[in-house]
């Protein structure tokens, strides 16, 4: 017997822009996405929010991809960088990805990075923004 896992429930009319609908309809489309219930966003949440290093954060960014399809990347702001507001998060477009998720995503990850500012630290010092200091 073949179950495929729960698929997210659909957000209130009007409440988001995430095309879910447009996605389920169309043959062929990466799903992927859609099965990142309320449940399991809540779970994600907490683990970027618990973040250990900067190679536990790349590793949660591979496998958000891997299991998500989200693309996320994250690197130090155009300006200087006096907080972790500094710190670029950007999240590639993707149907079927929530407005609200969209917005939590980065927001628990900057949570994580102020709990440990070596995370930040390092991330800097992967872009050279620190000069090996």
């Amino acid at each position: 017997m073949n179950t495929l896992p729960p698929l997210r429930q659909p957000c209130p009319p009007g409440a988001c822009n995430c095309e879910r609908d447009r996605l389920l309809e169309t043959p062929g489309t990466d799903i992927r996405i859609l099965r990142l219930t309320r449940q399991e966003e809540k779970i994600l949440l907490e683990r970027l929010e618990d973040l250990k290093s900067l190679a536990d954060l790349e590793r949660m960014q591979q496998r958000m991809y891997e299991q998500l399809g989200i693309r996320l990347t994250i690197a130090p702001g155009p300006n200087e960088v006096r907080t972790m507001r500094g710190i670029g998060i950007h999240i590639e477009e993707l149907p079927g990805l929530c407005r609200k998720t969209r917005q939590s995503i980065p927001a628990a990850i900057r949570r994580g990075l102020e709990k440990r500012p070596e995370i930040a630290y390092d991330l800097l010092n992967a872009h050279d923004l620190l000069g090996g200091i």
